[in-house]
């Protein structure tokens, strides 16, 4: 009995000239992974909102239902900000540049890209006031008086411990601006 399916001898079907879903250059997509820190510290978000929706589960069954619904708001709060955590960085799309904060989301369009260079410059280790030597990728916009932007570094949550990374990312970066990039 012949099983196709596990036989690397079986003629494949004429839909392979289809290109693969993450090959679609419109969607918004990150040129790197997470870092450990960001991971890290969303999951311990996540945790403790395991332990909140708990206690609003607890305190439905045994108390007013106002004070259940504050700590499940609490407990949405919560997950709402360990998602977003995740969601921070650097993200490519053929339309633009996006750049994810925490609280904002700026996005500029290739047009409006004039530079994106690393350089060597003081960084601040994952986002503390505390600065110290190390690599930023830099984004310098069309009609931006404050100067260049730092986009990633060397230091901040997804690439502490993770230079190679950092070498990747920025790469990725700069060939996409170089491809899509004003000519």
């Amino acid at each position: 009995m012949p099983l196709p399916f596990l036989t690397a001898d079986r003629v494949f079907e004429a839909a392979d000239d289809v290109p693969l879903p993450y090959d679609d250059r419109d969607l918004w997509r990150r040129p790197y992974r997470p870092g450990p820190w960001r991971v890290g510290v969303a999951a311990l978000a996540l945790l403790l909102a395991s332990f909140v929706l708990f206690a609003a589960v607890i305190i439905a069954a045994t108390a007013e239902p106002t004070s259940a619904a504050v700590v499940f708001a609490l407990a949405l709060l919560v997950i709402a900000a360990a998602l977003r955590l995740l969601r921070m960085g650097v993200w490519l799309s053929a339309r633009g540049l996006r750049h994810v904060g925490f609280l904002t989301t700026r996005t500029a369009s290739w047009e409006q890209v004039v530079s994106v260079r690393t350089v060597q410059q003081p960084v601040r280790w994952l986002g503390l006031p505390r600065t110290v030597q190390g690599q930023a990728l830099l984004l310098g916009r069309q009609g931006d008086t404050a100067g260049p932007v730092p986009l990633m570094t060397t230091h901040n949550a997804d690439f502490v411990g993770r230079a190679e990374a950092f070498d990747r990312a920025a790469d990725s970066v700069e060939a996409w601006a170089e491809e899509y990039g004003p000519r």
